[in-house]
């Protein structure tokens, strides 16, 4: 069976239902439709004096492009903890359009590890990233209104920071020319993915609507020429942006195939953006369940590093414990066991025993492992199986993982059991979450900005060095005069490698990472750091997955999504 023949297979619990679990009141639910509803604000202020459950964050190695299966690891871990007998909520980052369409496929899951409803989720669901795009592009159509009514602010139209924001993959909108109206002369801009976008990243970030009107009101749009900044406020935007994302920053409750709660709130990306849940979310969920299970996007790398450096920083949440996924197959491709692309069969060399590539495999795993303990949080691996995998080889990582620090591992067959399948997975995470977790942040506050990228660089990547272009150099300088140095880091790079390059497979070392220019988010408060040859807008691929999906004719069902 497909995920969405599987998913079509399920009646879901009525969204009530999965409310009263979590001890939230029927006025607290606004319904969309009978299987999805958002979870009022006013919520969270009734349930605050509640005990905080356990924060257990999943993260993975650097995947091969299929993905190894991190989201359905997250699903599969609550549904285990529920079948323990634990109260568990999983909440997850809402998926984009862009890979929904394009090379990835949906983000609810898979097999018996989804959530649901499937074809919702990933496609408008309750509107979150229309709501997000809309007021960010309402911003653009502010600044540039002002331009074009006499520009009062004196912005210099070289000098404009605020692109405009699309949720579709589209790579001839990475640069493009917004002709002059009236025969004024044009301007350059770019668009970049709602989900890459600021505003999402605010509505991720922020705590609550007076705290999202703060910081929309710091949104940096541009300069004047003598280089004074302009801000949303001061384009008198803030207000209506606030509008349109008033609905938008309440969480969203649904289900896992085995009706345990998930919440799925904002999507930012893991490798250009913070890549995790929002904060309302987790609180929320924090609030109402003995067990929260947070992912983070891609590796630890890229969105363990950023919930640990930016989203705990932010929310003051800590967490208790961490999970790491992998795959035999992405261990023997950093092993050098074959190459893996889109539509092509995998070679023998990474789905076939081969001890060789696995063993030397395992250095990519080590270094998430020593990343993770980094920030002194205990580490659990999970070896997501697949059906074939030898027996031999996934107790050979499972060992090896517990000789090099991991407090626990299991291999996890949730894809095809559901729950049962992830018993095992949820046991050593209790047990993990029972040994101390002493997080810290990996960087001070007030640590100069290339410090901040350089011991990300250097510990969490393995470089050696760090090189910054001339842009780049220039972005940090203003950083610092505009008084914004004291900002968290984020990284923009290939998911693909722990390096800036997707090649350097394994655990790559000696090489120097390039910074092509550091962006300032004031809005969500953080830096962005650009690797080179990272686009924030990215395309399609030669075959999108979008010329699979379809509405059959004769019942108007969604058909090839996944």
């Amino acid at each position: 069976m497909t995920d969405l023949e599987i998913a079509h297979s399920v009646s879901p619990r009525p969204i009530e239902q999965i409310g009263e679990v979590l001890g939230l009141r029927p006025e607290e639910l606004i319904r969309y439709g009978p299987w999805k509803a958002k979870v009022a604000l006013s919520a969270l202020e009734r349930l605050a004096d509640r005990p905080v459950g356990r924060y257990v964050l999943v993260t993975a190695i650097n995947p091969t492009p299929l993905g190894e299966g991190k989201t359905t690891t997250s699903i599969g871990l609550a549904m285990g903890l529920c079948r323990l007998g634990r109260r568990a909520v999983v909440t997850l980052r809402q998926p984009s359009l862009g890979p929904v369409f394009g090379l990835k496929g949906g983000g609810t899951g898979g097999g018996r590890a989804q959530v649901l409803p499937m074809e919702d989720i990933n496609l408008h669901f309750t509107g979150d990233a229309h709501a997000a795009a809309s007021a960010h592009n309402l911003l653009s159509a502010f600044l540039d209104n002002h331009l074009y009514q006499g520009n009062s602010l004196t912005l210099d139209p070289a000098r404009i920071a605020w692109p405009r924001a699309i949720g579709i993959n589209d790579r001839a909108l990475r640069q493009v020319h917004f002709g002059g109206p009236d025969g004024r002369p044009g301007r350059d801009g770019e668009f970049v993915l709602t989900e890459a976008s600021e505003v999402m990243a605010i509505l991720a970030l922020a705590s609550g609507v007076d705290d999202l009107r703060r910081r929309l009101s710091r949104i940096l749009v541009g300069f004047t020429k003598e280089g004074t900044p302009i801000t949303a406020a001061q384009l008198k935007c803030t207000g209506a942006m606030a509008v349109l994302l008033r609905d938008a920053l309440c969480p969203n409750l649904v289900q896992t195939i085995e009706g345990t709660p998930a919440l799925i709130h904002t999507g930012p990306f893991g490798n250009i953006a913070h890549g995790n849940c929002s904060i309302l979310a987790d609180r929320l969920a924090l609030q109402t369940a003995e067990y929260v299970v947070t992912e983070a996007g891609f590796g630890s790398d890229l969105g363990a590093e950023k919930f640990f450096n930016i989203k705990c920083r932010a929310s003051g949440l800590r967490p208790a414990a961490a999970v790491i996924v992998a795959t035999l197959r992405a261990l023997k491709l950093h092993g050098g066991g074959g190459v893996v692309k889109a539509g092509v069969p995998l070679p023998p060399g990474l789905t076939g025993p081969n001890r060789d590539a696995l063993t030397k495999g395992l250095a990519n795993l080590e270094q998430h492992l020593a990343n993770v303990r980094t920030f002194g949080v205990p580490a659990v691996v999970a070896i997501n199986a697949f059906q074939d995998d030898a027996a031999d080889e996934l107790q050979y990582v499972r060992d090896w993982a517990v000789s090099a620090g991991a407090v626990g591992s299991a291999v996890s067959t949730h894809f095809i059991d559901g729950g049962r399948g992830a018993e095992e997975l949820a046991q050593a995470v209790e047990a993990a979450c029972k040994t101390p977790s002493v997080y810290q942040p990996l960087y001070a506050d007030e640590a100069p900005i290339k410090q901040k990228i350089e011991t990300v660089a250097k510990r969490i990547y393995g470089a050696a060095g760090v090189s910054y272009e001339e842009k780049a150099e220039a972005g940090i300088q203003q950083a610092v005069r505009l008084g914004f140095g004291a900002f968290p880091v984020c990284m923009a790079k290939t998911p693909l490698s722990l390096s800036h390059d997707a090649q350097l497979k394994g655990r790559p070392t000696g090489f120097t990472l390039p910074i092509k220019e550091l962006r300032i988010l004031a809005g969500a408060g953080f830096l962005t750091a650009v690797c080179s040859g990272i686009q924030l807008m990215p395309g399609l691929p030669r075959q999108p997955a979008g010329e699979r999906i379809d509405l059959d004719p004769e019942t108007g069902e969604i058909t090839g999504l996944s």
